[in-house]
């Protein structure tokens, strides 16, 4: 098809703004999909999706449209998520992208993902159509919407449309606005070839799968292709589009998207943001691709079945398809081999943990989530930890810096109260405050390790669902925080050491004694847990034995205490040697004391 019939765009909004209903009603509407074969939120296909409902991967479409004029266009279209730990997936759909749509809830405003959204789509200079949805809501507030999305977008209230994705009310003007508004692609068939890997996966039979948007160029089956930054060079097995299944054709070229299956089976010979080239006449310039995402989230993952080379394996192809998604290689004293991994937060991290259960079936080991710190020794040198058995001993510190974020909330006037107190727990550090029509908007610094495990859930709570939260990294600022090991029978557990802010320690310290009291798998004899801060035990408690101890009980005889006091003093000893067998709910104990603080 000509370039200028061809429509390349994506789908951003906030969480639950109805995206994905949307992608549904274009696809009936385009006649994409047979009658038999549609479903609600057809693209969430992922287990976690359809458990979680909500969009946690980028998902590319091409439909075929007949305009008014009887002309037929193409769609290229890409379902991005909305929670902010999936941003990620939304800036590499919109690099791939001439235009977008931006949905916007009426019932609930422009939102914190909305904004974020906005400004991303702004960057890549994209050209934007918004669009209300939910109009037919009885809650809907469709002029404060539009004033709203005036203020955000500086568009005229005439660019708007007013849809219900749910019922389909307003989707062909969708349609015709995407002919009108949205730019053909700009490329040149004739040049050498130069595509965009935007996403990828892995095949367990056709090997690794890119998706790619071609800006230059063409190519064909069995082309001999090179990836240009891995410089791995490869024979194209099949090239195709999505359908929304993949549907292999001739060739791709200039201003199409959709895949090459390169029959690679090394998932490390893949990057996103890497440029598609051919080996005889590659392009002189790669695309600039993508700046690597941040971690800002950090977790040990270890196997449940020593089946670490399958773990290994599934962690390799779970970040081929989720670039965001880092790791690297580690071992513990208490759980073996196993991997330090780097998420965006932690429905991220969730979502990764979860996969790895579904599509791999394997058990996964969770430790205790940390950010990372900073950490000025006294000849001067700076570490940086994100990992706490990393965390230098104490007497070598001159001060700890730990992460901020700014966070901008918008919340309901009436939960204002509580939402204060809320970021003060959380050590927040107040910064300025207005009013909005009901609303209103608090500007607070608050450390990322406050924030990062259920601080936004403890937001949704207080305001009944209605506020909105959008963080932007601020910096590193000194704080006072400790590293606090745990101790089982007197041996240090790695694996369980997490940092803490100083004053929360001993607090922290009690309640955890006591919640892995019952969490440890008892023996046959007492075991002390201790937290212990700088050399100092702050809280013990005892872990009872499976059998009542050798040392109660005056009707025993003499010999017979004596040889059980023997064999109980052996098992103590080998005891402390052992690796220690510890099952999720050790290091969930953890967490919901930290959360609990």
């Amino acid at each position: 098809m000509k370039q200028s019939q061809i429509r390349n765009f994506s789908i951003i909004a906030h969480i639950d703004h109805g995206k994905s209903t949307l992608a549904d009603r274009i696809m009936e509407e385009t006649q994409t999909v047979s009658e038999r074969e549609m479903s609600s939120q057809l693209l969430d296909s992922m287990a976690v999706e359809q458990e979680h409902g909500i969009t946690v991967k980028s998902r590319t479409v091409r439909s075929y449209y007949t305009a008014n004029n009887g002309e037929t266009f193409e769609y290229n279209f890409i379902d991005t998520p909305g929670h902010v730990d999936f941003s990620y997936e939304v800036s590499k759909s919109l690099a791939a992208s001439d235009g977008a749509i931006l949905l916007v809830d009426a019932t609930q405003g422009v939102q914190a993902q909305t904004v974020a959204n906005y400004r991303l789509a702004k960057e890549n200079n994209l050209k934007i159509i918004p669009v209300i949805n939910k109009i037919d809501h009885p809650n809907a507030d469709v002029e404060e919407t539009k004033i709203q999305l005036m203020e955000l977008a500086d568009v005229d209230e005439d660019e708007m449309l007013l849809i219900s994705a749910k019922t389909g009310i307003g989707v062909d003007l969708v349609l015709e606005a995407i002919k009108d508004r949205i730019p053909e692609p700009v490329g040149d068939i004739e040049a050498p070839l130069k595509a965009l890997v935007f996403d990828s996966h892995f095949d367990a039979f056709k090997g690794i799968v890119a998706y790619i948007r071609v800006f230059d160029g063409e190519f064909k089956a069995n082309n001999l292709l090179r990836f240009m930054q891995q410089t791995t060079d490869f024979q194209v097995v099949e090239a195709g589009i999505f359908k929304p299944d993949m549907v292999a054709v001739d060739s791709l070229h200039a201003g199409d998207v959709g895949y090459v299956i390169t029959g690679l089976k090394d998932p490390q010979l893949v990057k996103i943001g890497d440029t598609l080239t051919s080996q005889n006449h590659p392009t002189p310039e790669a695309l600039p691709g993508y700046k690597e995402s941040e971690s800002m989230v950090f977790a040990g993952f270890y196997p449940k079945d020593n089946n670490y080379k399958e773990l290994k394996s599934a962690i390799q192809k779970l970040a081929l398809n989720d670039s965001s998604f880092h790791y690297k290689e580690e071992k513990s004293d208490a759980l073996g081999l196993g991997f330090r991994c780097g998420f965006l937060g932690m429905l991220h991290l969730s979502i990764i943990r979860e996969r790895l259960e579904k599509e791999y079936q394997l058990g996964v080991l969770t430790t205790t989530p940390n950010v990372t710190y900073h950490v000025i020794l006294k000849n001067g040198k700076e570490v940086i930890v994100d990992n706490p058995v990393q965390f230098p001993d104490f007497s070598e510190i001159d001060h700890v810096e730990e992460p901020f974020l700014d966070v901008h909330m918008t919340v309901p006037d009436e939960q204002v109260g509580d939402i204060m107190k809320l970021a003060e727990k959380r050590k927040g550090i107040f910064q300025d405050m207005a009013y909005n029509s009901g609303q209103t908007e608090l500007n607070y610094a608050l450390p990322s390790s406050e924030i990062a495990y259920d601080f936004f859930n403890q937001l949704k709570s207080l305001s009944h669902g209605y506020a909105t939260m959008e963080t932007q990294f601020k910096g590193y600022q000194t704080a006072d925080v400790v590293k606090m090991d745990v101790l089982v029978n007197y041996a240090t557990v790695d694996a369980l050491g997490f940092v803490v802010h100083r004053q929360d320690a001993v607090e922290i310290g009690q309640k955890l004694v006591e919640q892995l009291k019952y969490a440890i798998p008892r023996k046959l004899f007492p075991m002390p847990v201790q937290a212990v801060v700088e050399n100092k035990a702050i809280a013990r408690a005892n872990v009872p034995p499976l059998r009542k101890s050798a040392t109660t009980g005056s009707d025993k005889k003499n010999a017979a205490k004596q040889d059980m006091l023997r064999r109980q003093s052996a098992n103590k000893r080998l005891g402390s040697k052992a690796e220690m067998d510890l099952p999720q709910e050790v290091f969930n104990a953890i967490l919901e004391v930290n959360n609990d603080n």
